[in-house]
């Protein structure tokens, strides 16, 4: 059994729209690049929305995460600084929250943000979000204030990628019995 990073491809639609199902109706996959215009329910609106996330590849990097052929959460880095909502987003699928999988995604992607060379990167949660607070702070994150905006108040934390991150980000999540499977091949840049 593998946990991997993933490249959106339009292979893994099925696993997609069951991840999708997962969270119910909205917009609220954190992580997926998902728009209001999107129809990613027939397969020629998936195919496209996937080429529009792989078109925009030199302003972001998007991955799935990935579980045994099972799409568990979406996580995607800015390349530029987006003052109201960071460089980085993720979600995880309600029914594979708490197990460590936000924790060691956040980990995978400050490694790809080093290999850009991006000095440090600010990531933003609700105040009220605990458990993203909690992955933030274990990956690094220092808390730089909390912020009122017209979403409600955010904390906005600063990741410092000057020196390498914890080790625990290149492990399985605490408990978790699988290998891990990063793949060079499903990992790279685009």
């Amino acid at each position: 059994m593998t946990l991997a990073l993933v490249v959106p491809t339009v292979e893994l639609r099925t696993a997609w729209l069951e991840a999708h199902d997962d969270w119910g109706p909205g917009l609220h996959e954190d992580g997926f690049g998902l728009g209001a215009t999107d129809d990613v329910g027939s397969p020629e609106g998936f195919a496209a929305w996937i080429e529009r996330l792989t078109a925009r590849s030199g302003r972001s990097t998007c991955r799935w995460i990935v579980e045994d052929e099972r799409v568990q959460g979406g996580i995607a880095l800015r390349h530029e600084l987006d003052e109201r909502t960071g460089h980085l987003g993720y979600g995880i699928r309600p029914s594979a929250r708490g197990r460590g999988l936000a924790t060691w995604a956040l980990g995978g992607m400050l490694d790809i943000a080093r290999r850009r060379g991006l000095p440090r990167l600010l990531l933003v949660c609700a105040d009220g979000n605990l458990a993203s607070a909690k992955t933030i702070e274990h990956n690094g994150g220092v808390l730089d204030e909390i912020r009122r905006t017209e979403q409600g108040s955010v904390r906005r934390y600063w990741i410092e990628l000057d020196a390498p991150g914890p080790d625990a980000t290149r492990q399985p999540p605490p408990g978790h019995p699988h290998s891990l499977d990063r793949g060079s091949g499903q990992e790279v840049d685009q």
